[in-house]
C-alpha cells in the first residue's frame, strides 16, 4: 500500500487552482463532505468559504488546527507557524514565481536573455577549446576467441 503524504484534513494548507482566488493559499478548517471543504486564508485575502476539492491542490504543509475554529484562531496559527514563508520556500512556489516572471517578460527582456545566453555559450565554447583533449572516456577491451 502506498503511504500518502498529502491527506485532506483540518489544518492542511491548500493551493487554490481555480476560481476568483486562484494562485493563493489557504487552510482547510472543516471537511464538509467527500467533495467539499471549508477553507480560510486570513493572511492571503481568501475569505472563509466552502470550496470543491477539484479546485484545490493539497500541499505537504500542515498546521495544528482544531475542526471548525474561527478566522481569528486561524490567523493566530498562521502567523505563529509562519505558513506564508514555509510556502514561499517550497520548490512549487518558486516554480510558480519563475513562471509568472517569464510570462511578464517584454520583447526586449527576451532579447536580453537571448544575448546573455549567447555570451555564456561563447565563453563555455572557448573553455572547451582550451581544454586539452585527453584520453578517450571509454576504452573497449578486445575479447579473444578460442
Amino acid at each position: 500500500m502506498v503511504n500518502f503524504k498529502r491527506i485532506v484534513q483540518a489544518g492542511r494548507v491548500v493551493f487554490i487552482a481555480r476560481g476568483p482566488y486562484a494562485k493563493r493559499i489557504a487552510v482547510i478548517v472543516e471537511i464538509i463532505d467527500q467533495n467539499r471543504v471549508l477553507i480560510d486564508g486570513p493572511c492571503t485575502g481568501v475569505p472563509r468559504q466552502a470550496i470543491g476539492l477539484k479546485n484545490l491542490h493539497i500541499t505537504h504543509i500542515k498546521c495544528q488546527l482544531s475542526h471548525g475554529c474561527g478566522t481569528a484562531a486561524v490567523q493566530k496559527r498562521w502567523v505563529k507557524e509562519d505558513l506564508t514563508q514555509k510556502w514561499l520556500k517550497t520548490a512549487w512556489a518558486k516554480k510558480l514565481e519563475r513562471k509568472s516572471l517569464r510570462a511578464k517578460m517584454t520583447d526586449f527582456d527576451r532579447f536580453k536573455v537571448m544575448v546573455a545566453r549567447q555570451q555564456r555559450n561563447r565563453i563555455l565554447k572557448s573553455f572547451r577549446i582550451m581544454k586539452p583533449a585527453g584520453e578517450p572516456k571509454s576504452t573497449k577491451k578486445s575479447v579473444k576467441s578460442k
